[in-house]
């Protein structure tokens, strides 16, 4: 053989060998296999939240404090409705004191430890309560509030408070604004 046939044979072999892996590289495609999945996701009933009646005081004198008793019918009462047993993170507002409409005037509004209670039930009497967390600090709810049970799809916060008159409080209607805020936590 002369020098110069040896590096095309070379060639002529490694073109041979280039020529058989594409022909036979389809036929490693056909060993293989494919499947396909997929992802799904169910988003859960939109969380709504109602104050359906205020902490109502009524009438009170000056000097003379007054407690309403998150059991009383006059506590506040506020609805949440959603998924049924799906866990809540509940953070409420609550306002230091109550102020005339013209706000020249302000009257002291407290809240105890003991003054809100969650129902499960889809009980929104405060007098009635059926089954849940009762008698819960309203600056620091538990974790562990869900709307309703399975199967029941609300839940109602009942509230209670004090409010403390001065010895000199002016005479007129007063009011505050008690904030809400509730979300799905994913428990």
């Amino acid at each position: 053989m002369s020098k110069l046939s040896r590096p095309l044979l070379m060639a002529r072999t490694f073109a041979l060998l280039a020529a058989a892996a594409v022909c036979l590289g389809p036929a490693a495609v056909f060993a293989q296999d494919v499947a396909v999945g997929s992802a799904t996701a169910t988003v859960q009933a939109v969380l709504q939240v109602q104050a359906t009646a205020a902490l109502a005081f009524g009438t009170v004198f000056q000097g003379i404090p007054k407690s309403i008793a998150n059991s009383a019918a006059d506590a506040g009462v506020f609805t949440i409705t959603g998924e049924g047993g799906a866990g809540i993170s509940v953070y409420m507002q609550l306002p230091d004191y109550l102020a005339t409409a013209t706000g020249d005037d302000r009257m002291v509004i407290s809240f105890g430890t003991t003054d809100a209670s969650v129902d499960s039930t889809v009980n929104v009497n405060p007098a009635a309560f059926g089954s849940g967390w009762q008698d819960v600090d309203p600056h620091n709810f538990p974790n562990t509030i869900t709307v309703g049970t399975a199967g029941q799809n609300q839940s109602a916060i009942f509230l209670g408070g004090k409010v403390i008159p001065s010895v000199d409080q002016a005479a007129g209607a007063y009011s505050g604004d008690v904030v809400l805020t509730v979300a799905y936590n994913g428990s």
